[in-house]
C-alpha cells in the first residue's frame, strides 16, 4: 500500500507544478511540496478531486472568494486556505 501511495504522491505533485499558469503552479504546487507526505489515503484523494477543478475556481475557494462546495470542504481545503502560496511563503 505504501508504494502505491508514494507513487500517488509523485503523481499528484507533478499535476500540482503543472496546472497552466505560475500562480496555480505556486499554489498547487507549493502546497503538494509541504503537505503531501503527511497526507493520507482520503486526504490525497480530495487533493486530486481539487486538482481536477478548474484553477480559478480552486483560487476563488481558497481565497475566500466563493463558498466552497460541500463535496470540496475537506482538511485538504483547510490546510490550503491555510498555506502560504505567495513567493515569500515558498522560501
Amino acid at each position: 500500500m505504501t508504494e502505491s501511495l508514494d507513487i500517488l504522491r509523485k503523481k499528484l505533485r507533478f499535476r500540482a507544478w503543472h496546472r497552466g499558469t505560475k500562480e496555480a503552479d505556486l499554489m498547487m504546487g507549493g502546497f503538494a511540496d509541504a503537505h503531501l507526505d503527511d497526507l493520507d489515503a482520503e486526504d490525497l484523494a480530495h487533493f486530486s478531486a481539487l486538482l481536477d477543478e478548474s484553477d480559478l475556481e480552486v483560487y476563488g475557494w481558497v481565497v475566500g472568494r466563493t463558498p466552497v462546495p460541500d463535496a470540496h470542504d475537506t482538511r485538504v481545503m483547510k490546510l490550503l486556505q491555510g498555506f502560504d502560496f505567495t513567493v515569500e511563503g515558498l522560501k
